[in-house]
């Protein structure tokens, strides 16, 4: 049987290299476009064996280049988005939707077999972030464009190497206390990256035509009790303040100013809504795949990077103290 070939744009994140590993460990072929060569090629390589991978550069909107490869393409899948905007043409519009309705027609008009959309949970009720409304502009696009095509929509994706978990925990580190955005209520249920690639590799693999997938980890927990966990794997005590919601305004216009803002006043608007499923959707578990990773555990295998001692800390966490304690 002949390899297929998966055209994958936003390879070199997280979510795309274990997409990577999962997609050419079953024999599937994989093409991966990525704006520097230079930079990224070396990471994506590693990924897979000699033959089962290719690396291309392209700007995303090099249409005349980005067709070609979908003369040879059987599956399309956009791993692309960002949180937020630059100068660069890095717009919300432009990467959220403009893009993923050219990925759409491409794949209609070179009959590809299937197309595969990341998106995000929690947008529909965000109406007033530029985000979200960038995100459902972009999906019903597609859909438009492509009617067999799958939107993904994960709650907080995290790993080792992710943006949400290690950055949390770098900030916790530093400073003695923490704000809390509406009271830390916002609620989650984060998923593990390799339960959202056993997600897609299961829509491509059975060919799941769901429209929309809403993706979910075993658990919901609020923003407060993200934090405290991660205090908690740490092995720190910090202060978890609620900021009025004018002050951190204030706080996230100053944070834009930075090259990477860890709070834009947009995403300040997301964190008002819950990021868990609606209901009105099917789930991982509706199609085979429940989550089985849960934060607590696979947070513990590298937090002891934030931790006095590194991996030779001689601190306990206080969930081993609970079970030493019950023990005796």
């Amino acid at each position: 049987m002949k390899a297929k070939n998966c055209l994958i744009f936003g390879g070199s994140g997280q979510i795309g290299r274990s997409l990577i590993r999962k997609l050419t460990k079953n024999n599937y072929k994989v093409t991966v476009i990525t704006r520097n060569i230079h930079q990224k090629s070396y990471i994506i390589k590693t990924q897979a064996n000699a033959g089962y991978i290719d690396v291309v550069e392209s700007n995303i909107f090099e249409e005349n280049k980005i067709r070609k490869l979908f003369e040879k393409a059987d599956i399309c899948i956009n791993l692309i988005g960002i949180l937020f905007e630059t100068k660069k043409g890095n717009t919300f519009t432009n990467i959220h939707s403009v893009f993923p309705s050219l990925l759409a027609k491409l794949s209609k008009q070179y009959k590809l077999d299937h197309f595969i959309h990341l998106s995000a949970l929690g947008i529909n009720q965000a109406l007033d972030s530029d985000y979200a409304k960038s995100k459902l502009d972009g999906e019903g696009k597609i859909l438009k464009n492509f009617p067999l095509a799958t939107i993904i929509r994960p709650s907080i994706v995290y790993s080792v190497d992710d943006n949400f978990t290690t950055n949390f925990m770098t900030l916790l580190n530093r400073m003695p206390f923490f704000p809390l955005y509406y009271n830390g209520k916002t609620k989650f249920a984060p998923i593990h990256c390799s339960d959202l690639t056993d997600v897609i590799y299961q829509v491509i693999s059975t060919n799941v035509n769901s429209k929309i997938i809403e993706c979910v980890g075993p658990e919901t927990i609020t923003f407060k009790e993200v934090l405290q966990k991660l205090l908690n794997l740490m092995g720190k005590k910090r202060l978890l303040i609620p900021m009025p919601l004018p002050i951190a305004e204030i706080s996230a216009r100053f944070f834009e100013i930075m090259p990477k803002p860890i709070l834009t006043r947009d995403q300040l608007k997301l964190l008002k809504y819950d990021n868990i499923v609606s209901g009105k959707y099917k789930t991982n578990s509706d199609i085979g795949v429940p989550s089985v990773k849960y934060f607590d555990q696979e947070v513990k295998k590298y937090c002891y990077m934030w931790r006095e001692g590194g991996q030779f800390s001689t601190e306990k966490y206080s969930s081993d103290i609970d079970i030493e304690s019950k023990a005796k």
